[in-house]
């Protein structure tokens, strides 16, 4: 017999990359306070994660699910009225993260469990995003339209 020891290879399916940043933004989606929906994003340039960050209050304020939810109590429809939302979006906060470390994001990938709302896709396309993976949609037309047009891919990956 061969002194050499022979080592079995395990049969593992490994995630594409794509499937790989949207688990995280999964995972980071756990952290939101937000009562109604949880949203977790990943900025990934070359892949390497620049900045995360998930949906709830600003920095030292009561988050949702301390104070309970004015949108729900007001029955808004989801994708309506933000302005009255105490919380950042997941994307918003991850831009916010990238910034306040001094990272820029020009020509990175987002990767969300939503698709983004129309105050984050302009946000998105000003702060020189590239590219949107997203897990799921989101009711708000308006904000695939202006990220067409600017010329920024939306696909779609299932978790």
């Amino acid at each position: 017999m061969d002194t050499k020891t022979k080592v079995k290879k395990a049969s593992t399916a490994r995630p594409s990359w794509d499937e790989y940043f949207v688990e995280i933004a999964h995972l980071v989606s756990k952290r939101s306070t937000c009562l109604r929906r949880k949203v977790g994003a990943v900025i990934v340039k070359e892949k390497r994660i620049l900045a995360t960050g998930y949906n709830g209050a600003p920095r030292d304020l009561p988050h949702c699910d301390e104070t309970g939810c004015l949108r729900e109590q007001l029955k808004i429809k989801s994708g309506e009225r933000h302005e009255l939302c105490r919380g950042l979006h997941g994307e918003q906060n991850a831009l916010l993260q990238a910034s306040l470390h001094g990272v820029s994001v020009k020509d990175s990938v987002l990767y969300c469990t939503n698709q983004p709302c129309i105050i984050c896709a302009k946000m998105l396309i000003n702060a020189g995003i590239k590219g949107i993976v997203i897990t799921s949609g989101y009711p708000d037309k308006m904000s695939m339209e202006f990220l067409d047009k600017a010329g920024v891919k939306v696909k779609t990956c299932k978790k």
